[in-house]
């Protein structure tokens, strides 16, 4: 976006793609303004036909980078790759892949070639301060060099990816590989438990206003009244991890360990044990529960990685080699996560504690407050694309609470929820009802006004109409005889004779494009 528009575009649309920024989405968009530039010098010395080109037909669609045109009516076609690893690119097929299918389209195609923008992943010093870490960002970032290295035409990896293709289409088995992502799938429990089939739902659409089950996120200062405004949720189960559940009248949970003594023998069942006991028995649905409420959720965060310490027989995550012990707590964690929100119950909750204790430093220097949940930022974007809306608890200055669902580049919230007109409501549990009926209702609207869908004729019944009521026409210009007066002159008859030669031209046209095309 950077290279089509400008840089302040690019940084509106890098930053809306995330739900809150923090000190690295800076220093990358600080690299970027450096090297953005950089490619723009190369790109003002090149007669540009298209940024973003798209090949769209019934066997591939793809959307080309850069294509330049020559002085010889020729064009050399470039991919952008922000990246270091050059290697890979230059083995893959995709530019090959592009040459091809342009030259379907009557492109003529001199060159092909990728045009790197290195990357700089240099991390701040433990002595370093972020001001001098910054200064060292930009003065190594611009040593940093743009690459444009040409590929060489190769028609063996177009077969390949067409082969390929033939046989993802043509496949009838596909056998089970089993790894650590099998969690993160959602046909899991179909796949592992060796069932062969799969039940459909119905095409029919859905109706939007009956769709009663909710996932909330709720956060916000301690004392605020988070668990007190869910004191009103109907039929409610709090699995409560801090003990504060003296002043709500809801039935709950103690998710923590459990010491039981025999004899001489003490047993220890950790806290994370019985939270997913309990996840466990309320999958099997055998009580009048509706609400079903996670508080807090950064302590079951540190009792999933306590209980993972003692099964891998670790004090930290990094004893356990690189990466290998964050991703295996990690998996362990949302994997049950998804459990929790694939409960079949009215409303699903979690709550959490409000954060304030990093800033953000912008480019200028300026010192901002992130406000998020007191979670780790990873976990934090994960378990925010598990619910339906993220609402931050705020404690006005006259003493009144509300719930505010904005968010910003500091503040962490929103949703998935449209058509929500107010950002902010009193904190209440029908007045978050009431933002639910409003998008629902929203939605039923939008659904209702929705022009019904006709099916489409293809061009040969279209044009079988058209030659149709030609044929009629003509028969019935022979029964009625016209007088001299009434007769159209002959010049009027040309359009007819057009639209057959048309017809037969666009059927050549067809037979030439089948002949050339490889055949599935």
């Amino acid at each position: 976006m950077a290279l089509e528009t400008n840089l302040d575009n690019a940084r509106k649309f890098y930053y809306s793609q995330y739900p809150i920024i923090n000190n690295k989405h800076i220093e990358e968009l600080m690299k970027l303004e450096i090297l953005v530039p950089k490619v723009k010098q190369i790109l003002e010395q090149l007669n540009i036909y298209s940024h973003e080109f798209r090949i769209s037909n019934s066997r591939f669609v793809g959307i080309v980078d850069l294509i330049v045109r020559n002085d010889d009516g020729t064009v050399d076609v470039f991919d952008f790759k922000y990246s270091n690893n050059i290697k890979n690119y230059m083995d893959s097929a995709q530019l090959h892949i592009y040459k091809y299918f342009l030259e379907q389209l009557g492109f003529k195609v001199r060159k092909l070639g990728f045009i790197f923008v290195p990357k700089w992943q240099g991390r701040q010093k433990k002595d370093e301060d972020l001001y001098h870490f910054r200064n060292r960002l930009v003065e190594e970032v611009n040593k940093l060099q743009i690459q444009i290295a040409e590929v060489k035409y190769d028609p063996n990896k177009v077969i390949d990816f067409i082969s390929d293709i033939v046989d993802v289409v043509e496949c009838k088995e596909y056998p089970k590989n089993t790894s650590n992502l099998c969690s993160w799938c959602d046909y899991e429990k179909y796949c592992l438990l060796e069932e062969d089939y799969m039940i459909l739902p119905s095409s029919q659409r859905r109706d939007l206003t009956k769709v009663s089950k909710r996932k909330i996120w709720i956060y916000g200062p301690s004392f605020s009244g988070k668990t007190t405004m869910l004191d009103d949720a109907p039929n409610p189960l709090n699995l409560n991890t801090d003990g504060n559940i003296g002043f709500v009248t809801m039935p709950y949970i103690a998710i923590k360990d459990e010491v039981t003594v025999e004899g001489r023998i003490t047993k220890r069942k950790l806290a994370w044990e019985v939270f997913k006991d309990t996840i466990s028995e309320l999958e099997k649905k055998q009580n009048d529960f509706k609400t079903i409420i996670v508080d807090l959720l950064e302590d079951t965060r540190e009792m999933c990685r306590v209980y993972k310490y003692e099964e891998l027989g670790i004090q930290h995550e990094s004893d356990s080699g690189f990466g290998k012990g964050w991703d295996i707590i990690k998996t362990e964690y949302l994997s049950t996560m998804r459990r929790f929100f694939n409960l079949d119950y009215e409303n699903l909750v979690v709550v959490s504690h409000e954060d304030v204790s990093k800033d953000i430093t912008k480019k200028n220097g300026q010192n901002i407050t992130r406000i998020a949940p007191n979670i780790q930022d990873a976990i934090a974007t994960k378990i925010a694309g598990m619910v339906d809306i993220v609402a931050r608890v705020v404690v006005e200055d006259d003493g009144r609470r509300t719930l505010n669902f904005k968010t910003t580049e500091v503040v962490f919230g929103g949703g998935r929820l449209k058509g929500v007109k107010s950002d902010s409501i009193p904190l209440s549990w029908d007045e978050l009802m009431k933002v639910y009926d409003e998008a629902n209702k929203g939605r039923k609207e939008k659904a209702e006004n929705k022009p019904k869908e006709e099916p489409k004729k293809s061009r040969k019944v279209k044009e079988e109409a058209q030659d149709t009521t030609i044929d009629e026409s003509a028969r019935n210009t022979v029964q009625e005889e016209p007088t001299q007066e009434e007769q159209p002159p002959q010049e009027e008859d040309k359009p007819k004779t057009s639209r057959r030669r048309r017809k037969k031209k666009d059927e050549e046209v067809i037979e030439e494009i089948n002949e050339d095309e490889i055949p599935f």
